[in-house]
């Protein structure tokens, strides 16, 4: 087997990695500085647009998109490196690349499942990075980790559809910029396959009958830089026919489709954030003494630190092998590989995180390093996307086939 990147992907990582050191990074305090002084925390500092406007110029843009005709056209192996680099500053550096989800996800629903007025109307304002955008499909009230108990209703009334129901952990939907929302509810509740019950919709931000309620906070945080995670009412919200994407009964197969790369891209970035809090770590441990010498030279540190090594480089040799399985064989080929990195990554990185904020002490918890803030984004993974649990019982469901 080859672990050598190809040209490609080596070219955009050396310019990826030197946009990050002479941009993100100098950029991550002035952003928050920047965002205490502006009049609405969801409004967007202004040296984010900066950073997008650098990273277009710098051709660092819609990486994620294999379609040549939307995006840079580069596989999920290619891809890989250079989600990982933009996780070593996740509240800024998918942002300034186009790379950011939920953007990345609905821009692969519309260029895979819109029609052309669809891809016109906000495939192409997504692209560019001149509106935002939101999923639509976890609910308070029931379990919404299987997909079939969502109870959100979208009926048909003439020429238009008639959506009712209430949403919550809608990431992106406080930044104002978000204009647009893809929502998952039910065309056929009844219809006998649960799995054809369900349907996508287009809905403006503006469409009468929608209420942004609340953000609701993440351990603590509201992610302003991720434009937050809002609770949605749709009160008899209705929009034309014309935005259903795909067909009637297509949303549970649309929302198949969406998290199989979306799972990939969070465990990609979360080997990054993984790096970064090795780094940090690492720094820490050579420049703080205790006890008469330096926190480095302590044996349990020097064990923090190689297991970590050896986690992150397991971990990225997985999420590798799941990439360039969703490029030969495609997403259900490599169907058991992306629930093992959806259940494994989350967790160790959780733990890395862990040791570093311990090495920090008081110090790791605060505003002042970036270990707090991701292992708030690193544990709420191990929910996102359906919990650790959903993918373990289907996993081992598919190992125990095996032997029946």
């Amino acid at each position: 087997m080859d672990f050598a990147f190809d040209a490609r992907t080596e070219e955009l990582r050396a310019r990826l990695l030197a946009f990050m050191d002479e941009y993100v990074h100098p950029a991550e305090p002035v952003a928050h500085e920047q965002r205490a002084r502006l009049a609405s925390p969801w409004d967007t500092p202004a040296v984010v647009e900066e950073l997008k406007a650098e990273a277009r110029r710098q051709g660092l843009w819609n990486l994620f998109l294999p379609d040549a005709a939307y995006g840079a056209g580069l596989t999920n192996l290619q891809y890989a490196p250079l989600a990982e680099i933009t996780g070593r500053s996740p509240q800024l550096a998918p942002t300034a690349t186009n790379c950011a989800a939920p953007d990345t996800g609905n821009m692969e629903v519309l260029a895979q499942f819109g029609d052309d007025w669809q891809k016109k109307q906000w495939l192409e304002p997504l692209l560019a990075g001149e509106i935002r955008s939101a999923f639509a499909m976890t609910e308070p009230d029931v379990a919404s980790s299987d997909a079939t108990n969502i109870t959100t209703r979208i009926e048909r009334d003439g020429d238009e559809y008639v959506i009712t129901g209430r949403k919550w952990y809608i990431s992106g939907a406080m930044d104002p910029n978000c204009s647009i929302f893809i929502v998952m509810g039910k065309t056929d509740p009844d219809g006998p396959d649960i799995r054809r019950q369900q349907s996508m919709v287009l809905v403006p931000r503006d469409t009468p009958g929608v209420t942004v309620r609340r953000a609701m906070q993440v351990f603590g945080y509201e992610d302003h830089f991720h434009g937050g995670h809002a609770e949605i009412v749709f009160d008899h919200a209705r929009v034309p026919v014309s935005h259903l994407i795909g067909e009637e009964g297509g949303g549970f197969a649309i929302a198949q489709a969406r998290l199989g790369p979306g799972r990939i891209h969070h465990c990609m970035r979360l080997i990054g954030m993984a790096e970064r809090a090795i780094e940090l770590m690492c720094r820490r441990a050579v420049s703080r003494t205790a006890f008469g010498k330096a926190l480095g030279q302590q044996g349990v540190v020097h064990n923090w630190i190689a297991d970590a090594r050896v986690t992150v480089e397991q971990l990225r040799l997985l999420v590798l092998k799941t990439a360039w399985l969703m490029d030969t064989v495609g997403n259900r080929g490599a169907h058991t590989e992306i629930q093992a990195i959806k259940i494994a990554t989350p967790r160790a990185v959780v733990d890395i995180i862990d040791r570093a904020i311990q090495l920090h002490g008081a110090g790791g918890v605060s505003q002042d390093f970036p270990l707090a803030e991701l292992y708030a984004g690193a544990r709420t993974l191990m929910i996102a996307d359906g919990p650790d649990e959903v993918h373990q019982r289907s996993l081992a469901r598919r190992e125990l086939k095996k032997y029946l």
